[in-house]
């Protein structure tokens, strides 16, 4: 009887698990939807635990739909983007609070993570997850160019939609990245007087750059219609090119979050152009931005589970992949780069310092 009762409940916990990972995309949906309405900036402007009646009153909702905002919000507290918490002179009623993931989401926040999360979720990039198993018997290069007819970029350069908010996922995201480089690790750019930013989209980066370091010459470098029509000024200007042709001259040539997108031919290819730009340049480096996945210091499962998230993102979407140590060192070694150091100061990502 006991080997049946456990055959039994092993039986229903391996039918609950697939259950569970049949439906996270519930989590993220359900997240986007919360966003798309305005919870965080509602709970935000409240300025204190906020009511359920308060918040519905605050959105844009049908009012036959009303009797559903407290189911979603009950899968976004049991998810960890809100929180309850009494209010003030009402024992009765509990109202709903920010976390610090949701503080992450709010609309003006210079830090947001928005832009980023409605680009993921757009149907755009959702639409090639549908055609994974077709891509593995197909000889397209990504699930992306199966469902689409054609490459990323190509799509990107013919679809303004794609291509702006691409740019606005990617601006988020180097907003997030300056602030923690600035205050933890500002070293890595001093000592340069120039530096190229490789596909560095609409120059959030390179600005935030510029204006720290006010004697340092950057310079965003992306596809012409990536810079097109964007203005300079004073130690920050705008160039248009191709990466795998060629890089303009630099004491530093920063790639951040470029790498991944890319094969290890591909890559080899921009290393070797880099390289090329930064030739004979005495202290001259590479500054790349990017995951070191199986990083001994990255131990926490959720951080491991995001890695390989990225990992299946890139397969789906580009022809990269995100790398580990050894296969870092090996198209550094191949790029004929003399030395490189990891920093992992950017929680699922690293800063990777590559020397001549």
């Amino acid at each position: 009887m006991a080997d049946a009762k456990h055959a039994a409940v092993e039986l229903l916990q391996a039918q609950a698990h697939i259950w569970n990972h049949m439906f996270n995309f519930i989590n993220s949906m359900s997240l986007k939807s919360a966003i798309q309405l305005g919870i965080p900036d509602a709970i935000h402007s409240h300025g204190r635990p906020i009511s359920l009646s308060q918040l519905i009153a605050a959105l844009p909702v049908h009012p036959a739909k009303a009797r559903c905002i407290p189911r979603l919000m009950r899968i976004l507290v049991h998810s960890g983007f809100f929180a309850n918490a009494k209010i003030k002179g009402n024992d009765e009623e509990e109202g709903f609070v920010l976390t610090s993931a949701s503080k992450l989401l709010l609309k003006d926040d210079p830090l947001s993570v928005t832009p980023f999360l409605l680009a993921m979720l757009d149907p755009i990039l959702t639409e090639p997850w549908h055609y994974v198993s077709t891509w593995f018997q197909n000889d397209d290069a990504t699930p992306f160019d199966t469902a689409h007819g054609m490459a990323f970029w190509e799509y990107a350069g013919n679809e303004p939609k794609l291509n702006n908010f691409f740019n606005e996922a990617m601006a988020s995201d180097a907003r997030l990245v300056m602030r923690v480089l600035i205050d933890e690790y500002k070293g890595v750019f001093e000592g340069l007087n120039s530096l190229v930013d490789v596909g560095g989209g609409t120059g959030t980066m390179a600005a935030a750059i510029a204006k720290a370091f006010p004697q340092l010459d950057c310079i965003v470098f992306d596809l012409p219609h990536v810079v097109a029509g964007l203005q300079s000024s004073a130690n920050l200007k705008y160039v248009g090119g191709n990466m795998f042709e060629g890089v303009p001259p630099a004491d530093a040539i920063l790639l951040k979050w470029i790498m991944h997108d890319w094969s290890d031919e591909e890559c080899l290819k921009i290393l070797q152009r880099s390289k090329e730009a930064i030739k004979g340049k005495k202290g001259g480096k590479l500054i790349i931005i990017d995951m070191v996945s199986e990083n001994q210091q990255v131990i926490d499962d959720q951080y491991v589970e995001t890695q390989l998230f990225f990992d299946m993102l890139m397969m789906a979407l580009q022809t990269g992949k995100e790398r580990n140590n050894k296969e870092w060192g090996k198209l550094f070694l191949d790029a004929g780069f003399s030395n490189y150091k990891i920093t992992p100061i950017l929680g699922l990502r690293s800063v990777i310092e590559v020397y001549l």
